[in-house]
């Protein structure tokens, strides 16, 4: 056993396991917060040999907690335990204490998102991803883009209609940032 780490690790654990515990209370309730809060604890021994610990260990302490809340949040929507106004009030919490709301990581974030969305984009058909672009960069109806390629209106809606199920499917994981991009875009 490591006894410096095993200090540290006791220092650690009591200078943030309250602050951690109260954070994550008000993410996932008192009745699942400890669990949370351990869980980090447990995976940060684990990652002994791994993990430096400097003067990043508290943003890296909350993070954790905010990720495992969040995987919490997600399995009780799954089991269906929360209704549909507990599941907006957990994610309006989830929003609320994130805690990098910070420019900078948003413009990174907004970044990596668009190269992704644009990659998932350019993977489409050629006749497809035209229509596509038309449609919800350029914001051209369809009757337009119809008119604009010489093709029918019903043509035009096959295309969107093929072009989304596939980057619904290709972005899955980003589906509601994906609509959200596009409508902000707009």
């Amino acid at each position: 056993m490591n006894e410096p780490f095993q200090q540290t690790y006791k220092e650690l654990f009591r200078k943030y396991y309250p602050a951690l515990l109260f954070y994550a209370t008000r993410l996932v309730g008192g009745e699942t917060a400890e669990d949370v809060v351990q869980e980090v604890f447990v995976e940060l021994w684990k990652r002994q040999d791994t993990l430096e610990i400097g003067p990043q260990i508290q943003a890296y302490l909350y993070r954790s907690v905010y990720t495992r809340a969040l995987n919490v949040l997600k399995h009780r929507s799954i089991e269906g335990e929360y209704s549909a106004m507990q599941e907006e009030i957990n994610r309006s919490r989830a929003e609320y204490y994130q805690p990098d709301h910070n420019d900078v990581i948003r413009r990174i974030e907004n970044q990596e998102l668009r190269q992704e969305i644009n990659a998932a984009i350019n993977e489409l058909p050629e006749k497809c991803r035209e229509v596509f672009k038309l449609s919800y960069l350029h914001d051209m109806r369809n009757k337009e883009i119809a008119d604009t390629l010489c093709v029918s209106l019903r043509t035009v809606e096959a295309h969107i209609y093929k072009a989304l199920k596939f980057l619904r499917g290709r972005l899955g994981h980003l589906y509601l940032l994906f609509f959200l991009f596009f409508f902000d875009l707009r």
